[in-house]
């Protein structure tokens, strides 16, 4: 079994803050991510996809089809947009790090070409990243 990385990058904003709280109770809640007025990262999104290589092509994933989807399903959406505002599969939902992460997931797990979506990761920035490898 192979595991191949692929990497994207894109740009957004997001307060990461609950609207049913005051503003200081968000703040303590949250801390500075969650000023009204947002925030943002430079995102760096890598996928992990495994598999088998095909038997023609000798490769686990079709990159080129992969990179079109991810821009169609992730990137058209996310880069530079504001979370809380731009992204409906978003909508009700505190845009915090794992709650992106699951929207990634649900966005490509069904649709990579070839291999099994093993797990999505992203990194927020220097100190921050996560990973999701789909389930509850």
């Amino acid at each position: 079994m192979f595991e191949i990385r692929r990497t994207y990058r894109f740009c957004a904003s997001h307060a990461v803050r609950d609207p049913g709280l005051s503003d200081d109770e968000n703040h303590r809640r949250f801390g500075d991510a969650s000023h009204p007025s947002g925030h943002g990262h430079n995102f760096r999104l890598t996928l992990v996809v495994e598999g088998r290589p095909d038997p023609k092509t000798h490769r686990v994933v079709d990159l080129q089809a992969l990179d079109r989807i991810v821009e169609e399903q992730v990137v058209a959406v996310y880069d530079h947009r504001n979370l809380n505002a731009d992204v409906a599969s978003l909508s009700g939902r505190i845009p915090t790090l794992e709650m992106v992460l699951t929207d990634v997931w649900t966005r490509l797990a069904d649709h990579v070409p070839g291999g099994r979506l093993a797990s999505v990761s992203l990194q927020v920035d220097d100190f921050l990243s996560g990973s999701y490898a789909g389930g509850s």
